[in-house]
């Protein structure tokens, strides 16, 4: 597990379930080796928005803020994007069946889903660079 530079965003990880916060580590260090190993990405910036862990391309600028969250005390947790993009409706096209959306903002899990993670990681790269694809197309 790689460490935490802001003590706020790792007391917020304190709070979290057991099981919830080993998903939600689990999910943070897919967000960080998606952006390693994704192309135009650079570095993150790991914060809070909205209470919740966030993770911007500051350095680069290439995407979208990516959070991350408990929801509630149903052993649910989710990914959440911007909700003025159109990543969700995209990711509902790519991997129909494969992962549960809500709404144009989030992938949702329980804690006891088996995360299909090659899916999950063509969807967080997608949202790590989406800026970069929307130049791409106009540019």
């Amino acid at each position: 597990m790689r460490d935490f530079i802001d003590p706020n965003v790792a007391a917020v990880f304190e709070s979290y379930s057991r099981d919830t916060r080993e998903k939600l580590l689990a999910l943070r260090e897919l967000i960080f080796e998606t952006a390693e190993s994704t192309e135009g990405v650079g570095a993150l910036e790991e914060t809070l928005k909205w209470g919740q862990p966030a993770y911007l391309t500051s350095e680069s600028g290439s995407g979208t803020t990516i959070r991350i969250d408990s929801r509630s005390s149903s052993g649910e947790y989710a990914v959440y994007v911007h909700c003025q993009t159109t990543l969700v409706d995209s990711f509902r096209s790519w991997f129909p069946g494969q992962l549960r959306f809500e709404g144009s903002r989030a992938i949702v899990f329980h804690v006891d889903d088996d995360v299909a993670v090659g899916p999950l990681s063509v969807c967080l790269g997608a949202a790590l660079t989406y800026h970069l694809d929307k130049k791409r197309k106009t540019g």
